[in-house]
């Protein structure tokens, strides 16, 4: 038995070449390069709809666009927050409109768009990137978090897809960035209802492509949707967490290399941009041999979540109610668990 939890003895042919492409995307895959001056020059005075910016990847792209001159409208629940992000995004040379918003209202998202169009005249990029999470058994997390979880990762991402194509349509042009995950294509245990919204955004991504070909829109309006890896960030403070034990995750990204994916991604619009070579060998493993994937990032996620992970009684995170204390841009998952590890290591509860 190996650390992945299968014995080599019955691979398969697919199976084998679906590691080898692991491997080969570890090998010749890279981490996506800053932007050239002459491709920053093409963000400034360009308006960005951000929602999730609170923290997290919507934050760490927020504060690359003020970097860029761009003018970047902030969209969160936690407007305490969004104001520190924005005094942020004005310092680096960006102009910052603040829109609290609940994504999963569509009320709210209306009222975000009218305020970024009054402001600005246009919505050049809407990057649709506020996501909760639940983490354990799918029978142990409330009916309640998983409701609220389809209602912001699902509801959101298709309220804020309406109304940026309207937007798009009216003004000649646009590109739409909905943020997936690596579990848009592979479905992780104990994340059921999260991977399966991120299977919805995936989805409704690609319909939206094809409705834009059949109509003669594609090289006006574009839609991309951008599947990070596991990324260190708040996330996992802000997920629902029924587990018993604190979250963990495997090989987690740096969120600064995410942000700078998310960001080529609103000048360079492909239908799908899996982030880094974890995401795109994960994505093509499973396209060769899904049920070997799915078995080996369950046999993954089961020894980091429930035999490696300290206790933690149960929580509904930010599902519900926002986190005021998860507010930064990493998480500080990756030393945490440093942390735990050498603690284990050494004999220590």
């Amino acid at each position: 038995m190996n650390m992945l939890g299968f014995t080599t003895r019955g691979l398969t042919l697919r199976a084998c070449l679906a590691c080898l492409l692991l491997l080969l995307a570890a090998l010749l895959g890279g981490c996506a390069t800053a932007l050239s001056p002459a491709e920053g020059a093409a963000v400034a005075g360009k308006t960005y709809v951000v929602t999730g910016a609170s923290s997290g990847f919507g934050r760490g792209v927020a504060e690359r666009l003020g970097g860029l001159r761009a003018n970047v409208v902030l969209a969160a629940r936690r407007a305490e927050l969004l104001n520190e992000v924005a005094a942020r995004v004005n310092a680096l040379g960006g102009t910052a409109l603040v829109v609290p918003t609940d994504v999963a209202r569509v009320e709210d998202m209306q009222r975000l768009a009218a305020a970024t169009v009054a402001r600005f005249g246009r919505i050049d990029v809407w990057i649709n990137n506020a996501a909760v999470g639940g983490i354990g058994r799918f029978d142990t997390i409330p009916l309640e978090d998983h409701a609220r979880i389809v209602d912001v990762n699902v509801k959101g991402v298709m309220y804020g897809s309406h109304i940026a194509l309207r937007q798009f349509k009216a003004q000649g042009g646009g590109t739409l960035v909905n943020i997936g995950s690596v579990e848009s294509e592979v479905p992780l245990a104990y994340h059921a209802s999260y991977a399966s919204t991120k299977a919805a955004t995936l989805s409704l991504g690609r319909a939206l492509n094809e409705e834009l070909r059949l109509a003669g829109l594609q090289d006006r309006i574009r839609v991309t949707t951008v599947m990070p890896w596991a990324a260190d960030t708040p996330f996992f403070a802000n997920a629902a967490n029924y587990s018993g034990h604190r979250p963990r995750m495997l090989a987690m990204d740096d969120p600064a290399k995410v942000v700078e994916v998310i960001v080529r991604a609103s000048l360079y619009p492909r239908e799908e941009v899996p982030a880094g070579w974890k995401a795109r060998g994960a994505v093509w493993s499973h396209r060769i041999a899904p049920d070997l994937t799915e078995r080996i990032s369950a046999n993954i996620a089961h020894a980091e979540q429930f035999e490696k992970a300290p206790p933690m009684p149960p929580t509904s995170g930010s599902v519900h109610q926002p986190n005021p204390a998860a507010s930064g841009i990493d998480g500080g998952v990756r030393a945490l668990m440093r942390q735990e590890d050498e603690a284990r290591k050494a004999g220590k509860p």
